[in-house]
């Protein structure tokens, strides 16, 4: 998409809608074709834009797998140069160049993430068509203009700060450029195939009547004014079980290795957190996001360090190979020709290499057997 009239889209605001638009219209399509179900159609765009950062991902995997591997090795080195950081560090970089690994193999990945999600908290809000206002905003001048240039914008009944914007209307007023650009109609940058004839509908029937452009109330425990989302806690226990396949062993020598432990519980934490703040629906596509995660990381690495779990070590699921540190070789060790010659032994010679040779050996010898009888005068 190059630019506003493109196939139909007739707002387009560069460089963010470069971004977000590809992503909002592969989500209503998904929509479209799948029965106008909202759950369905997020389960799909979320599986679609994992497989094509796929090559991107499997990097990462095998990178996290070959560094579990070389953990020995890397205690090793840590073991040797105790106390001394700059040897460690340049001994451990010497063995990821060694290897192949890249430490910051996953860097890429995680920062294409991040835009990725909020990528789709827009298109969700924008997909839900509820638009939420403060008093001051709701009760502005600015807002009333508004009302008038875009008409169909309606209250919901019972709220004094929600409403809904229509999918149809003008779609370049400059009230779109700032605090109501969520007004902005959906057709606005839908292309042509993908126009709607009534708004996106957000409630999904099969999960209870689930509102995946609101916080889960539905499968959520309330404790005191926040929502304990029951899909928040199933993708927190996902992305513990992914983390964990790919974290590190302990390493006491490491004093990066309790961080990184701590990392394992941490991020299932924040994200049954964010389970009280965002949208069901960005939670849902979190969950099947990690859950394909997981599926790939096992092809790939098999269970890796996920086990054991608070001392459990199943018996179908070994423990991960790793690389043995080589055992320093010894003289000992070498074969019979390149053993080094033993030096000359000082101090009294032995008997046999004393003047008289074996001859002389033989006369300081004892005689053995019987004695002999003289002849009789």
């Amino acid at each position: 998409m190059i630019g506003a009239g493109f196939w139909g889209i007739e707002h387009f605001t560069p460089p963010w809608d470069i971004f977000f638009l590809p992503l909002f219209n592969l989500l209503v399509l998904a929509y479209q074709l799948l029965f106008s179900d909202f759950a369905l159609a997020i389960i799909v765009f979320t599986i679609v834009i994992r497989t094509l950062l796929a090559p991107l991902f499997i990097r990462q995997i095998r990178s996290q797998k070959e560094m579990q591997r070389m953990q020995p090795l890397i205690k090793e080195v840590q073991r040797k140069h105790k106390g001394n950081r700059q040897k460690v560090s340049e001994e451990t970089m010497a063995l990821y160049k060694e290897h192949g690994v890249n430490p910051a193999a996953g860097c890429l990945p995680v920062v294409l993430q991040l835009p990725l999600l909020f990528a789709l908290y827009q298109a969700l809000i924008r997909a839900s068509n509820v638009v939420t206002l403060t008093a001051d905003q709701a009760s502005s001048d600015a807002f009333a203009n508004l009302q008038a240039a875009l008409p169909g914008i309606t209250p919901i009944a019972g709220e004094t700060d929600k409403f809904v914007a229509p999918i149809n209307g003008a779609c370049n007023l400059d009230a779109f450029n700032g605090a109501f650009s969520h007004f902005l109609p959906l057709n606005c940058q839908l292309i042509d195939p993908l126009k709607l004839v009534e708004p996106i509908h957000t409630t999904v029937p099969w999960l209870f009547n689930l509102d995946l452009a609101k916080v889960d109330h539905t499968f959520a425990i309330p404790i005191g004014g926040f929502a304990l989302s029951g899909i928040a806690v199933l993708a927190a226990v996902l992305q513990f079980v992914q983390v964990k396949m790919t974290s590190p062993g302990s390493n006491a020598d490491d004093p990066t290795s309790a961080t990184t432990s701590s990392m394992v519980y941490l991020f299932p934490l924040l994200t049954i957190f964010w389970g009280g703040l965002f949208q069901s629906g960005l939670i849902l596509y979190w969950a099947v996001y990690t859950a394909y995660l997981i599926v790939q990381q096992y092809v790939i690495m098999g269970w890796g360090n996920l086990f054991p779990i608070f001392g459990w070590q199943p018996r179908w699921a070994p423990a991960p190979a790793e690389i043995t540190p080589a055992r320093r070789r010894t003289p000992e060790d070498a074969p019979p020709e390149e053993r080094p010659e033993k030096p000359a032994q000082k101090g009294p010679q032995p008997s046999s290499t004393r003047p008289g040779g074996a001859a002389g050996a033989a006369r300081q010898r004892p005689r053995s057997g019987p004695k002999r009888r003289g002849r009789k005068r």
